[in-house]
């Protein structure tokens, strides 16, 4: 199932308005419209929203392409410095995962970290995709 647009972290009620009323109800067809420098500029004049609102914004929705990450993991993906599909592909599922357990013990954002099983099928799914946001 799809992740709804109003789900990405940073997404008002207003923003999301203005991107549904684009047809952009998902976070999947967020991350098509948003992938190139190009189209994040047409759209933020298209909808009023910053470019750089827009960037961080594509990358939670490239995220959000990996199963199980959208929500909380995604907020403690991005605690621990890793916030696009391209940077989670480079990371070792060990030392990612002790910096997960210690974003989260130190902000306590979810009472079930992911285990190292769930980083290491994140960092192999993330080397399947082909498509990144682009800079």
């Amino acid at each position: 199932m799809a992740l709804a647009i109003g789900k990405l972290k940073g997404m008002t009620p207003e923003r999301e308005a203005k991107f549904k009323a684009r047809g952009l109800d998902t976070a999947e067809k967020f991350f098509e419209a948003a992938l190139t420098a190009k189209s994040r500029e047409e759209l933020a004049v298209a909808t009023g929203v910053q470019k750089e609102v827009i960037v961080e914004l594509a990358n939670r929705a490239d995220l959000a392409r990996i199963k199980d990450i959208a929500g909380v993991y995604g907020d403690l993906l991005e605690e621990a410095g890793v916030d696009t599909v391209k940077a989670l592909q480079g990371r070792t599922a060990e030392n990612l995962h002790a910096k997960l357990l210690e974003a989260n013990a130190a902000r306590n954002l979810t009472p079930k970290p992911p285990t190292l099983k769930n980083v290491k099928t994140w960092i192999s799914l993330a080397k399947r995709h082909r498509r990144f946001v682009q800079y």
